[in-house]
């Protein structure tokens, strides 16, 4: 494979390891909002921001998780057939499913841009009593979503790669 490949997969992957582990501490931030806000509940007035909160920062470990988790092969598999196929086979379909997902997350990322858009010159906010900016969460879900595309590609070369008996890691 050429260098810019190589480089490429190289920094997509380093970069995605660091956001992802950075991401799996959101989780417990998530698990400390979810804390005080039944604290809260049970023996004070209940905070209003405390739920959405939690609801956001699962979508900013979601999302932003989701590029490590793919670089770390961690997402579920439909197992009916892909475990008796040879290693060859499972790479070429690996090949064309992320074909399809890369697809997908361009269109998400239509969509998502335009969406973070709307949001930061209207200045929308959520339909809630808390009503907080949509903007940061969107931006965030942009990035994820930009991230996992990168990601995406990067499988695809390994993939490649590897059916070329080559080795990109």
């Amino acid at each position: 494979m050429p260098k810019a490949i190589r480089l490429y997969v190289h920094y997509v992957d380093k970069v995605n390891r660091v956001v992802g582990r950075c991401a799996m501490y959101l989780i417990f931030a998530m698990m400390g909002i979810l804390l005080y806000s039944s604290f809260m509940k049970t023996f004070f007035i209940p905070a209003l921001w405390s739920l959405e909160m939690a609801q956001f920062v699962m979508v900013a470990y979601y999302l932003v998780g989701g590029a490590y988790s793919m670089q770390e092969d961690g997402h579920v598999r439909m197992d009916l057939f892909y475990s008796q196929w040879s290693d060859r086979t499972r790479t070429l379909v690996d090949a064309v499913t992320v074909l399809f997902l890369i697809t997908y997350l361009g269109f998400l990322l239509y969509g998502g841009l335009f969406s973070t858009q709307y949001a930061i010159k209207y200045s929308e906010e959520s339909y809630s009593a808390w009503a907080p900016s949509m903007a940061p969460i969107k931006i965030i879900m942009v990035i994820g979503i930009f991230l996992m595309l990168l990601q995406a590609i990067s499988c695809l070369f390994k993939d490649v790669a590897k059916l070329k008996g080559e080795q990109l890691s």
